[in-house]
């Protein structure tokens, strides 16, 4: 048994924003209330933290199997619960992609060997990712896979995506894309824009991203499938995502820490800068903001990519896209939108909790009963973040060496500490 105690509980389901302790017996949460006692109970003292449910990232890359150089399960799991996430959901853009059932249960075997959090793989829609047939979708949803996507790579067209929207409907699996319109992206680094102009580096223009949600909220009104729009970026977006909404469309979007946090113009020479969707505009930014704000974003997400150091020491144009992102993604959420007034402390936590649960169809909240996954976070303590330190074998981080106030300070899974900082 754990024994919280003088704890400030957020549970965003609920509502609830009160001083309480929680018991946890075994798994499961026992108990919710005040001056709550438990003989032979481990006591965790939370005294100015604060006690929510555990955070999900809808978006991360482990690259187990076939890229262990950049990343394990073992190594991103331990940066994952660092950063308060007691579930994540793995891409399948590894090697081989995870677009059969064999290579799902080896994800899922390794992710119970590695003991920290819990991973929920994401399968591919296609054969290879390669766009041209569907993967075996059915017996990967048998072995764990809680969504698809070929994510790195659009769904190749329209008619793939009816087909792939048909298919998951019937088996209850939300269709997470990554948006962009080949034509318009090729060879492009950054954002397309005065500052892609003053270093000298090929553009990707915004509606690159747009056209493609665009597109895909006409073939979700067509199946009326559940659409995911992964690690969205600009206003043109979120204008399809709104007018889906408002047409009752089963229609969801995450945006990641790195883009309502940096901007176009933030970018330099130095590839810790380069990320696909690319930093957009200071107008595409505030937009997403308003989206966090308003609830027309429902998750925060990671977006996690980690890469050997060796494969981002090259020149910009030659790196590959992607930064880590699990350890400063709340940090930078309590900086960049709640300091600032632009979100209450209870959205934010909504946007790691019941918002990213609701995408996969899951509910999320501390209630007697329900699986003991919390995350206890400060609002006030003060770190630097060291990417040295990060148990992730990757350091392609722009957010190095940056001070934050308030961030995660310990992970429980299954009535489990897997972090405690």
């Amino acid at each position: 048994m754990l024994l919280i105690k003088n704890g400030r509980v957020l549970d965003p389901a609920s509502k609830t924003d009160a001083a309480l302790d929680v018991l946890l017996d075994g798994e499961r949460i026992s108990k919710i209330g005040t001056n709550l006692s438990a003989v032979g109970a481990e006591k965790f003292d939370a005294k100015g933290m604060v006690v929510a449910p555990g955070f999900i990232d809808l978006h991360c890359h482990l690259r187990e199997p076939g890229q262990e150089m950049s990343e394990t399960i073992e190594t991103g799991t331990r940066a994952a619960a660092r950063g308060g996430f007691t579930a994540i959901c793995c891409m399948p853009n590894t090697q081989p992609v995870n677009d059969n059932a064999s290579v799902t249960h080896g994800i899922v075997e390794r992710a119970a060997a590695a003991s920290s959090v819990r991973v929920w793989p994401i399968g591919a829609a296609s054969v290879g990712s390669k766009g041209e047939a569907l993967a075996e979708i059915s017996a990967m949803k048998a072995a764990g896979i809680v969504a698809v996507s070929d994510d790195g790579k659009p769904i190749a067209n329209a008619r793939l995506m009816r087909q792939v929207m048909d298919y998951c409907n019937s088996l209850g699996l939300p269709v997470i894309d990554h948006c962009e319109d080949a034509s318009l992206f090729a060879g492009g680094v950054m954002r397309e824009g005065p500052q892609s102009i003053r270093l000298g580096l090929k553009g990707i223009p915004a509606q690159s991203e747009s056209i493609c949600v665009g597109r895909d909220v006409e073939v979700a009104l067509l199946t009326g499938a559940r659409l995911h729009i992964a690690h969205m970026s600009t206003r043109g977006s979120l204008a399809y995502v709104r007018i889906a909404k408002k047409q009752g469309l089963r229609v969801t979007c995450e945006v990641t820490p790195h883009h309502f946090t940096l901007i176009d113009e933030d970018v330099r020479y130095d590839s810790h800068y380069k990320m696909n969707p690319p930093l957009a505009s200071s107008d595409d930014r505030d937009a997403l903001i308003g989206g966090l704000a308003d609830g027309s974003v429902d998750a925060i997400a990671t977006d996690h990519a980690p890469h050997h150091p060796a494969s981002k020491d090259v020149e910009f144009d030659r790196a590959p896209f992607g930064i880590t992102g699990f350890e400063t993604a709340f940090a930078l959420g309590l900086t960049v939108l709640v300091d600032s007034g632009r979100l209450s402390l209870m959205r934010l936590v909504e946007l790691f909790t019941i918002g990213p649960a609701r995408v996969l169809g899951m509910e999320r909240k501390i209630a007697v009963g329900e699986l003991a996954d919390l995350t206890i976070f400060s609002t006030n303590h003060e770190w630097t973040y060291r990417a040295v330190e990060s148990p992730s074998k990757s350091r392609n981080t722009p957010f190095d060496g940056r001070a934050f106030r308030g961030g995660p300070m310990a992970t429980i899974v299954g009535g489990r500490i897997a972090y405690r900082r």
